[in-house]
């Protein structure tokens, strides 16, 4: 018997000032936010919302690590990430 699939994940894109960011983190760094990256794709609402606007804000304090995004679509598949910090 297959195993149980796991969570439908959203496909995530970073837009052109993120992927400035990211080509600027150390390997470690990067590391760190892949981590985030791949929780937020599994559940989008984990950030928390940024009032008037349609922008979340997931810091994880542990690592050190912020990424702000959004969703595209109604059914949260496609998830934009607009800024990362680490």
């Amino acid at each position: 018997m297959s195993p149980e699939p796991g969570p439908r994940r959203s496909h995530v894109i970073t837009v052109e000032p993120a992927l400035i960011q990211l080509s600027q983190l150390t390997a470690g760094e990067t590391h760190r936010l892949d981590r985030v990256i791949v929780a937020i794709s599994v559940n989008p609402e984990l950030g928390t919302e940024v009032p008037g606007t349609l922008l979340r804000d997931c810091t994880d304090e542990i690592d050190g690590v912020r990424v702000i995004y959004y969703f595209v679509t109604a059914l949260k598949t496609i998830t934009i990430v607009a800024y990362i910090e680490a």
